[in-house]
């Protein structure tokens, strides 16, 4: 006879892109009827200030965090959540420094509000830290950290992955929880987008002969060995490859969709063995692709 695990799951920007998927499967993928709001408390909050939700982390067995961003430019969440193109093209605009970004007294210091490091960094190490010492269990209690694959090297500043690498190793140094970074592909800006990377993953494991990755990956051989062993933001995150092998990976990696990425994060917290960094190809064995699922040994159910 099974036993039934109740799980308190504290969703960090619960009311995001990827946030608010992951809080409404959590409730439906343990087999909730579709008024799963009854389910969820709601409060807002802002993760630099700890005192504001302290007290609620007390009672929580499990913590995903979905802040970040992709660009620092600040209409780039406008632009994604109203479809504007023309918003999209502006913001990667700054992102490559053109138009006002190029402007020196414009730019942005690294940590600030607004910045990379401010939302991908730093945010998740604050609510990490009051989690982490919070009168809990002595086990210690999942983290789930929302990633990213390193796939959007050059159209993205290096930054953008730098600052998710970095929030990676400060979770995988705290002892008092179970780390867990996703490295998702989950939002390409459009459905055909989208659908030509999942051909191309697919091409890419099934043709006999080299492919576009391939000839990407050869010539990112030869840049990386002419480039200086330095990180361009001056961090302590171990020095990445060339932007050609992001952009392989960008043409092997299928994208996965949201929903997968909640089930993946709600199977890692049930499995007291999941820990540190997951791929696509991890969260799809996590949630039972290519393999057969193994049976339950306990039930989850998330709220």
């Amino acid at each position: 006879m099974s036993s039934k695990v109740i799980q308190h799951v504290f969703v960090v920007g619960g009311n995001g892109f990827l946030g608010s998927a992951i809080r409404e499967l959590f409730v439906l993928l343990m087999g909730h009827t579709p008024a799963w709001t009854k389910e969820v408390d709601f409060r807002k909050a802002s993760a630099f200030e700890p005192s504001a939700y302290r007290e609620l982390l007390e009672s929580c067995t499990a913590v995903v965090h979905t802040i970040g961003t992709l660009l620092e430019a600040p209409k780039y969440k406008s632009a994604v959540r109203g479809g504007s193109l023309g918003g999209l093209v502006s913001a990667f605009g700054q992102a490559w420094g053109l138009g006002a970004a190029g402007n020196p007294l414009e730019k942005r210091v690294p940590g600030e509000e607004g910045t990379y490091e401010y939302y991908n960094r730093d945010a998740a190490l604050r609510v990490l830290e009051t989690f982490a010492s919070g009168p809990g269990s002595t086990v210690p209690q999942p983290f789930v950290y929302i990633s990213a694959e390193d796939i959007f090297r050059p159209l993205v500043p290096a930054r953008y992955i730098e600052s998710k690498r970095a929030a990676e190793a400060g979770i995988a140094q705290e002892p008092r929880v179970r780390g867990l970074m996703y490295h998702p592909h989950t939002r390409p800006l459009t459905t055909p987008i989208a659908t030509l990377l999942d051909l191309s993953a697919t091409l890419h494991q099934n043709i006999p002969f080299p492919g576009p990755a391939n000839i990407l990956r050869a010539l990112a051989s030869a840049d990386l060995a002419r480039r200086p062993q330095t990180s361009d933001s001056g961090s302590s995150v171990a020095l990445l490859d060339s932007p050609l092998e992001a952009m392989a990976r960008a043409l092997e990696v299928p994208p996965i969709h949201v929903e997968h990425v909640a089930q993946a994060a709600c199977e890692a917290i049930e499995q007291e063995d999941a820990i540190g960094p997951y791929g696509v190809k991890e969260m799809r064995r996590l949630i039972g692709w290519g393999s057969p699922p193994e049976a339950r040994q306990n039930e989850t159910r998330i709220v």
